[in-house]
């Protein structure tokens, strides 16, 4: 069924003006001038095709068919309201549905958000992994993390450096291991993962040296299961994104203070 357009506009002034019988006390109220209350009545009138209020000696005057609508429309106005506050309410919701790869989560996202959970111990987290076909809305995201040259048309911040690192072992060979999306281009690599994290762990076992992400291999590098071998700047970095309205959140905001962002 093809829904009535509302003149809210109107309509709420018509409220105003009910209550206090003067244009002069809902312009107060509304904080605009009476000439705009009178206007928005008029308007309001030649909309719905009825007189509202008449002036008499002693005033201004609800007519009846003004007073036939203002009971509903009370009743709507504060159904109105009870909407927004039931949509404000999720506001004070501390579970995020986070997307992001599936080696970042396991090198570096799920430790924080270990670090970050001890601090509410309301705080949640749904993990799914992330894709080239994100939809915010079909996946009812909160946040993505995503590897790329710039945030794209979503807010974002970018975490981490633009930087490569090469790990291995010291004792390690001198064989290349490869992975979708790595930088190195020196023929076919000895060996292949399907991402990052898988090679940094097979240049922890000794099967080679890997380049990675610089984000991915900090908390490898820092307990000593593999070395730093180079290091070089990329165009690519992980970036924390989101949609306008996930992004003003606010267990969003306090996600990306978290993150380091």
């Amino acid at each position: 069924m093809k829904r009535t357009h509302l003149p809210l506009n109107g309509l709420r002034v018509l409220d105003a003006a009910a209550r206090y019988l003067s244009f002069t006390r809902a312009a107060d109220e509304l904080a605009v001038t009476p000439a705009a209350v009178g206007q928005q009545i008029r308007t309001l009138e030649d909309v719905l095709g009825v007189v509202l209020f008449r002036r008499t000696a002693k005033g201004l005057e609800l007519t009846p068919e003004g007073a036939a609508g203002l009971e509903p429309l009370r009743r709507g106005f504060l159904e109105f309201e009870e909407a927004v506050r039931a949509m404000q309410a999720q506001q004070s919701s501390k579970r995020l549905t986070i997307a992001a790869p599936r080696d970042l989560t396991a090198k570096w996202l799920a430790r924080r958000l270990a670090d970050y959970g001890r601090s509410d111990p309301e705080l949640g987290f749904a993990m799914v992994a992330a894709d080239d076909s994100l939809d915010f809305t079909q996946a009812n995201l909160d946040v993505a993390i995503c590897l790329a040259e710039e945030k794209g048309e979503h807010e974002g911040v970018m975490i981490g450096p633009r930087e490569h690192v090469t790990i291995g072992r010291a004792d390690g060979p001198d064989r290349v291991i490869g992975w979708p999306g790595c930088p190195m281009k020196e023929g076919d690599p000895a060996i292949t993962v399907a991402d990052a994290g898988l090679a940094i762990d097979a240049a922890a076992a000794g099967l080679g040296h890997a380049t990675v992400p610089a984000l991915l291999a900090d908390g490898d590098l820092a307990s000593g299961r593999v070395i730093e071998l180079a290091r070089r700047p990329c165009s690519r970095a992980y970036w924390l994104i989101a949609p306008v309205p996930q992004w003003r959140q606010k267990k969003v905001k306090a996600l990306v203070a978290a993150l380091g962002g």
